[in-house]
């Protein structure tokens, strides 16, 4: 929001299998993208009363996309006046290192003023940090000096509508290619590649408007893939060419948006959105994926990604807008043997493949991140 405070407590996670230091979180929900801390960080069991003590705070501008971190280093992308801004500050005291600005005259068509600054977490990769901005702005910055290395204006290049809120799905890296959910839709670039070294277009697929779901990373046979969810489908995309290695109808047309992060969990695939989508919760591989279940219970976030520890998901049910919203545990599992392939379990009806645990009634709405055996 607005003027809001950024404070760094005694809170720092750290990468397990990626090249990263303890404490660094380089991208949307963490290292993995899966909200979840390693191992090795631990959390104080109790906080000194007023809670942990404040190292240094700062007022900022307005915007939702949350901060990168990388050693010492941290990146703020937020917006003042008519100006998108990108900052690096040094974690320890909050001094600003560099900053870089790009105009903007973006308008939500929902959520008035206070919703007109970015929404999507900086990503940090190689030495270099890659901002995309409400209005499609993908912009790379060298992490250590700040220089600017390229821009591209995705919206106006493949004609891409804002939405109701503005560009919202996170780019993920992967071997060098920035792939952005950039949705435009008339000039086949549903989704689209950047060298992430030069700003060239790779590659550009799909004609799929642009969700709010980040995509993921996943191994298949020792090579990675990108899972991601767009307005109206989830794909397993290869991250070199852009071929389409499975896709499947999520979302509907209409005031609908898909914002949480897919789940995975081996070859489990579980994607979730409210609007009267529900949850897939399926299986998958290079050749393909089967449905273990589709509907409506017992799970339809409206974009809290849940968080998958020891077989069981934590999630917020339900809508920030229109309450209430419940806090649940669900365990993984899989349905018994079906008559049928498309077999759907009646309205209603508790899957055996998605399992309520408990359920904290009326909690409210937010987002998780979990470390040391905590949410």
């Amino acid at each position: 929001m607005r003027d809001a405070a950024v404070l760094f407590l005694a809170f720092v996670v750290v990468s397990a299998g990626h090249l990263a230091d303890a404490g660094d979180w380089p991208q949307i929900l963490g290292p993995n993208r899966n909200g979840i801390a390693a191992a090795d960080e631990k959390l104080a069991r109790k906080w000194p009363r007023g809670g942990p003590p404040v190292l240094w705070e700062r007022s900022v501008g307005s915007g939702y996309a949350g901060i990168a971190v990388v050693g010492e280093r941290g990146i703020l992308f937020h917006r003042e006046g008519q100006q998108e801004i990108v900052e690096a500050f040094d974690v320890t005291t909050g001094k600003p290192l560099w900053d870089d600005a790009s105009p903007t005259s973006f308008r939500p068509q929902v959520g008035g003023a206070d919703g007109s600054g970015p929404l999507c977490v900086p990503t940090i990769s190689e030495g270099t940090v890659i901002t995309y901005g409400a209005q499609g702005l993908l912009t790379c910055h060298d992490l250590r000096s700040g220089k600017r290395l390229w821009q591209q204006s995705t919206h106006r290049e493949y004609g891409a509508q804002e939405g109701y809120f503005g560009a919202g799905s996170s780019p993920i890296v992967v071997n060098d290619n920035v792939i952005v959910n950039v949705g435009g839709t008339r000039a086949n670039a549903g989704i689209v590649a950047f060298d992430r070294k030069t700003g060239e277009t790779v590659w550009s697929k799909t004609r799929e408007p642009a969700s709010y779901s980040a995509p993921v990373q996943v191994e298949i046979q020792g090579a990675p893939f990108v899972v991601m969810v767009s307005r109206y489908h989830c794909q397993l995309l290869d991250p070199g060419t852009g071929a389409i290695a499975f896709q499947f109808p999520f979302g509907q047309r209409g005031p609908t948006v898909n914002g949480a992060t897919p789940v995975i969990a081996g070859d489990r695939l579980l994607v979730t959105a409210s609007y009267g989508i529900g949850s897939v919760y399926a299986k998958f591989s290079l050749f393909g994926f089967e449905k273990l279940y589709e509907g409506l219970q017992p799970l339809a976030t409206q974009y809290c990604t849940p968080i998958l520890h020891d077989g069981h998901l934590y999630a917020i049910d339900g809508r920030d807008d229109l309450p209430p919203a419940d806090l649940k545990c669900i365990e993984l599992g899989d349905p018994p043997q079906r008559k049928s392939q498309n077999s759907q379990p009646r309205q209603g009806l508790q899957p055996d493949s998605l399992i309520t645990k408990w359920v904290e009634q009326s909690y409210g709405y937010g987002t998780l991140l979990m470390a040391d055996g905590l949410l």
